[in-house]
């Protein structure tokens, strides 16, 4: 019953709009008698589609008039083949702002001058996890001044939800978004999650020059990735919106501000009440720019309301390659932190999903954040982690008695990831063995099942060697500056280094290891491979020339 939906804050689809109905319907549209949710007959799959988009709008109040109703443009031919294509149960392990990615990814292919000159691209699953990780909402007002998809609303409503309260209850979403056709796609994504909010769209929703909903002092918690280094910005007018505490960046002789990282910057730390948190993503440049930003930055690390920074490497954003940092202000700080900020580098920790693609795991993104209870004394988090972690190897080996041999310890992370590599090389030699005897008409199964059994390995020592790399530096919890990784500065440090808020300037770079190898030995010996190879390759030319000449070339 769609009653049942809304109890659930989840949106109701009569069966008309299903895309099940949509996707199994027959080619023949016109000798069905379809009926419209308006009473007329229908004689294309453009108007069942269309009829579909008026009847899930039917269900929220929020999406009325937002969804596209143009499908007739399409034959039913190519319509049918989109809807086969879109029935990928795939798309239901994505999770997240979806929508925005797959705008995004037709952005980047068919449309990339505008993905780069109006800065339009969406902030990645991991970077919106983290933000909404470190702020933690639980209740109260959120604010995305830049809301593009709605990113940012989704995964504070999983979170919330997450701990036990109802996100639609428990918190009030506001959104600005210059571009209307993302403000419609943030409206989509909001109501396919089941979540309400206020959205506004442009120009009485440029932030530059409207504070839209009136937020200015009365936010909760801000999340934003606004589009970097937006240049072009009329200082006048800008300056008239308010929303400037610490005054204006710096204005060219055109009147005009020549980059308005400042500006939300600004804006984020302004909207916040006497005890609210932002996160937001900001260009690297930001964190050490000189001129009137400079000025812009002292006196906001002298509000003791700067808490986090994390400096991000490349390749985080799926159509650029830039790198970022994640900033956090915290004007509920307890006395003890308020001159202190926590410095990260994440530079160097990620996983690598493809040549053009990085990101953080779900593990990566827990011990991070693991990094940030400590130096808010939330020891009790951190401990909850660890035993997380040992919860998780011991199911993985319930699952496996040769993994259960492996792990033999799963309090002794170390230890683990020892045994797990070990049996791993056991399993490869063992796997290569079997494949290559194997009957030519079962090798090919056998070989998609060890690949199976490998890859399952792997990611048990995945799981392992972050649980090591946690306690390997924080043990059962007691924060320490490590070296290449993170550091508590004082606003002495920070003023110290001029005032750069550049995590990699606190932290250092870790020392390197010693791997064992002896340098002048091992030179040796590749110079001797050498050596052998050439050999090698000047027989092969010679037998090559010899052949050509019998054959008389």
């Amino acid at each position: 019953e769609a009653s049942d939906f809304r109890e659930k804050s989840a949106l109701f689809l009569p069966k008309e709009a299903q895309y099940t109905y949509l996707v199994n319907l027959p080619s023949d549209i016109k000798s069905q008698n379809l009926i419209s949710r308006d009473g007329h007959t229908m004689n294309s799959l453009g108007e069942v589609v269309n009829n579909a988009m008026e009847l899930v709008e039917s269900q929220s109040e929020q999406l009325i008039g937002v969804l596209p109703k143009e499908y007739t443009m399409f034959s039913d031919e190519l319509l049918a083949e989109l809807l086969r294509i879109f029935n990928n149960d795939a798309l239901d392990d994505v999770g997240g702002d979806v929508i925005g990615r797959i705008y995004e990814y037709f952005l980047n292919k068919f449309a990339k001058n505008i993905a780069s000159d109006d800065g339009v691209f969406f902030t990645p699953k991991s970077l919106v996890k983290m933000i909404v990780n470190i702020l933690e909402p639980k209740t109260g007002v959120l604010l995305d001044p830049a809301c593009g998809s709605g990113g940012m609303f989704v995964q504070t409503g999983d979170f919330v939800n997450a701990a036990g309260m109802v996100a639609n209850n428990a918190m009030t979403f506001y959104g600005q978004e210059k571009v209307e056709y993302n403000a419609q796609l943030c409206l989509m994504n909001m109501a396919v999650h089941g979540l309400t909010g206020v959205i506004k769209s442009g120009d009485e929703a440029n932030t530059f020059y409207h504070d839209a909903h009136n937020l200015n002092g009365c936010c909760n918690y801000v999340m934003a990735n606004p589009p970097f280094n937006v240049d072009k910005v009329k200082a006048e007018s800008a300056e008239n919106a308010g929303r400037l505490p610490f005054g204006m960046p710096s204005i060219n002789k055109s009147k005009e501000v020549g980059n308005a990282n400042y500006l939300w910057i600004s804006y984020f730390y302004s909207y916040l009440n006497e005890t609210g948190r932002a996160g937001f993503v900001m260009a690297s440049s930001a964190t050490d720019s000189q001129g009137k930003d400079k000025d812009i930055r002292e006196k906001l690390v002298g509000t003791g309301h700067v808490d986090v920074m994390i400096s991000v490497s490349n390749n985080f954003f799926y159509t650029k390659s830039l790198p970022c940092t994640l900033w956090f202000f915290d004007k509920g700080k307890p006395e003890e932190l308020r001159e202190k900020v926590l410095f990260i580098d994440a530079r160097n920790y990620y996983t690598v999903v493809d040549r053009t693609l990085n990101e953080w795991s779900d593990w990566q993104l827990k011990n991070m954040n693991a990094v940030v209870w400590l130096y808010r004394g939330e020891t009790e988090k951190y401990q909850g982690l660890l035993s997380e972690y040992r919860q998780a190897l011991h199911e993985y080996a319930v699952q496996d008695q040769e993994v259960r041999n492996a792990i033999k310890n799963s309090e002794d992370f170390a230890a683990t990831v020892v045994g797990l590599k070990a049996f791993l090389k056991h399993q490869r030699n063992l796997a290569k063995t079997e494949v290559e005897t194997a009957d030519r008409r079962d090798k090919k199964k056998l070989q998609i099942d060890w690949e199976e059994k490998i890859a399952w390995i792997e990611e048990i020592i995945g799981v392992a060697k972050e649980a090591d790399w946690l306690y390997e530096k924080f043990g059962d919890g007691a924060y320490a500056d490590i070296p290449g990784l993170c550091k508590i500065a004082s606003q002495a440090e920070i003023k110290e280094k001029g005032y750069s808020l550049t995590s990699g300037a606190y932290v250092g770079v870790a020392p390197v290891e010693d791997d064992g190898v002896d340098f002048e030995e091992r030179m040796a010996e590749i110079h001797k491979e050498l050596l052998s190879l050439q050999a090698e390759s000047n027989d092969l030319m010679d037998t090559i020339s010899k052949n050509m000449k019998e054959m008389g070339l």
